[in-house]
């Protein structure tokens, strides 16, 4: 019997431009398994097919340029509700852009 899940991997990476956004604000309060909000920009002047992942209400970062491309397209087709985000890492003491990564996932439809 094949087990169900309710979603399924997707991609990981970690959390771009983390030095440039607010993610050091919320810094204490990013746990592993804690939730983050994907965001399409498509009118972001320095990429095109930039997701912004927020935590809250507070913008911590980008998707990764070269990990935008495909996402970028199920958003702009409309399916930005399949992606569920969350925290998968969070090291104080590596670099500013590998500080925090996260792992998205694609949520089952719902019948």
């Amino acid at each position: 019997m094949k087990i169900k899940h309710d979603k399924e991997y997707f991609r990981s990476c970690n959390v771009a431009a983390f030095t440039y956004c607010q993610g050091c604000e919320v810094f204490d309060k990013l746990k592993i398994g804690k939730k983050v909000r994907l965001v399409r920009e498509d009118e972001n002047a320095h990429d095109p097919k930039a997701i912004a992942v927020f935590f809250g209400d507070t913008h911590i970062g980008y998707i990764p340029r070269q990990q935008n491309d495909d996402l970028a397209k199920f958003f702009d087709l409309g399916y930005a509700d399949i992606f569920e985000g969350r925290i998968q890492s969070v090291d104080p003491t590596a670099h500013p852009e590998q500080q925090v990564s996260i792992v998205i996932y694609l949520k089952r439809k719902e019948a």
